[in-house]
């Protein structure tokens, strides 16, 4: 009776909570045009697509212990924030890593009978099942981890019981299970590796994605998760079976430059999409250790501008609190600063939705990298700047740039690959999806805003984007506009 009244009340607490949001959420969902649709690589091999040629955007959120700690209202609560906030796809785990063979979900499943992979829980897989439908409802895409990576390595875990239950002929049927299970669900993306280099155990991550593939019968896109400071390419016996590549930039570091590691995964041949599934998370201790202080917002931002700039095919935001679903039940992981439920509100995880929509404004599949559009000095790490155009390398075909710069300094572009006489340029505030327009100028081959034009200490923070378009487009603002800056 206590239980069912628990769970009354916490109903009515998270409908109330939901009021909050509903509106952002239909919002959302119209403004949508993905939905029912399976994704697919591109044409030219550098991005993620839809059945019916749609650009897709990957703004994911790392929920690794969502099925295991939360329940299905505290899921659908979730689900519904990160839909409303403009996401797009969910990380989560099925074989989860916080004791996820040992301790049982909420409503008392464990994921297997005896720890085997072979005899799954039919009751914790229907909880799955019902997940699966609420991120369609709320047309999010689901990135599933079939076990997270100690399930299938004889390694003592630091933190939780690890149990080593995967040999290459089970990991085999247990994903060919999963994938079946799945295949006539559009909203699906599956990840094996879970957080471990495949060395030592790659016929079980190779099997486990023929078993995905059988399973699905091909119609799901497979990736690899692999651990900090890593990237799948770095094992081409692996990659080679993959539909894009996956790094992980990680949180040991105070400045983690992933957009070096997305550039060499962008250089690899063959051609993959590629994205860096795991920056650094919002609220996290820097190294891992609260006495260096927290990562916020800002570390979080700049490494998803970073990679997404330097030609990641979307990104992900993490929060400290939220991949681990931190509650009290559970012990916490990582010197949490709050509870999962607060967490999912942070300051970071609004602003996702304004790196997806600056690069909704403008030719998304025709994007490439391009670093000769920065000149002068760019050698600091820790405020790098990037550049992206659309067109073709080494041609002035292109008609727009962005450029991402970490610090308010003196920047200056090369505008010779737009290939008209007027150019057009805004800058556009990460934090709250305003532009700015500073003006139309006549292109003579390079701009660097004048000082009279210069970012203000009352317009906001000190990371900027630089927007430059071919004036003749007329391309709309990449953002909100609250003000003119020309005048």
């Amino acid at each position: 009776m206590n239980s069912q009244m628990d769970y009354k009340v916490k109903e009515f607490f998270f409908i109330g909570k939901r009021l909050n949001i509903v509106i952002m959420v239909i919002l959302t969902l119209c403004w949508s045009s993905s939905f029912s649709q399976y994704l697919k690589v591109s044409e030219n091999q550098r991005y993620l697509v839809t059945e019916n040629e749609q650009p897709f955007f990957w703004m994911g959120d790392t929920a690794w212990e969502l099925f295991h700690k939360l329940d299905l209202i505290e899921i659908e609560h979730y689900l519904m924030n990160r839909s409303a906030k403009g996401y797009t796809v969910i990380q989560a785990v099925i074989l989860a890593e916080c004791d996820g063979l040992t301790k049982p979900t909420p409503e008392g499943y464990l994921p297997l009978e005896k720890n085997n992979p072979l005899v799954p829980n039919e009751a914790y897989f229907k909880k799955i099942d019902q997940v699966v439908a609420l991120a369609a409802k709320y047309n999010l895409y689901l990135a599933l981890l079939p076990t997270w990576g100690s399930h299938a390595e004889d390694k003592e875990h630091a933190l939780f019981d690890n149990l080593s239950i995967f040999s290459p002929k089970n990991a085999f049927e247990y994903s060919k299970f999963l994938g079946n299970r799945y295949k006539n669900n559009w909203n699906i993306v599956w990840i094996t590796g879970g957080d471990r280099i495949p060395e030592g155990n790659e016929g079980i991550w190779t099997n486990m994605i023929e078993g995905l593939k059988t399973g699905s019968q091909g119609k799901h896109l497979i990736t690899y998760h692999i651990n900090g400071g890593h990237s799948i390419t770095e094992y081409p016996g692996i990659a080679e079976q993959l539909d894009f590549y996956m790094l992980q930039s990680g949180h040991g570091n105070a400045v983690n430059p992933n957009y070096q590691m997305i550039k060499k995964d962008y250089d690899v041949i063959p051609t993959k999409p590629v994205i860096d599934g795991e920056p650094v998370y919002e609220d996290i201790p820097i190294a891992f250790n609260p006495v260096n202080g927290y990562n916020t917002d800002y570390e979080a931002r700049r490494a998803m501008y970073w990679s997404v700039f330097a030609g990641g095919f979307g990104t992900t935001y993490g929060n400290n609190a939220v991949w681990q679903m931190n509650r009290k039940e559970y012990p916490p992981i990582l010197y949490p600063i709050q509870t999962w439920d607060k967490a999912i509100d942070a300051k970071g995880s609004f602003q996702v939705r304004y790196l997806k929509s600056l690069f909704k404004s403008r030719p998304f599949l025709e994007r490439i990298p391009d670093q000769s559009l920065i000149m002068g000095d760019n050698a600091s790490q820790s405020d790098f700047k990037v550049a992206t155009r659309d067109g073709t390398k080494g041609q002035n075909d292109a008609t727009y740039i962005m450029a991402y710069f970490p610090i308010v300094r003196d920047i200056g572009i090369n505008t010779a690959v737009i290939g008209s006489e007027e150019i057009r340029a805004w800058y556009y505030d990460p934090r709250t999806g305003l532009a700015y327009l500073i003006g139309n100028y006549k292109n003579t081959g390079s701009f660097s805003p004048k000082w009279n034009k210069r970012i203000r200490e009352s317009m906001g923070g000190s990371d900027w984007v630089l927007v430059i378009d071919d004036a003749s487009k007329n391309y709309s603002p990449p953002g909100v506009i609250l003000k003119n800056n020309s005048k």
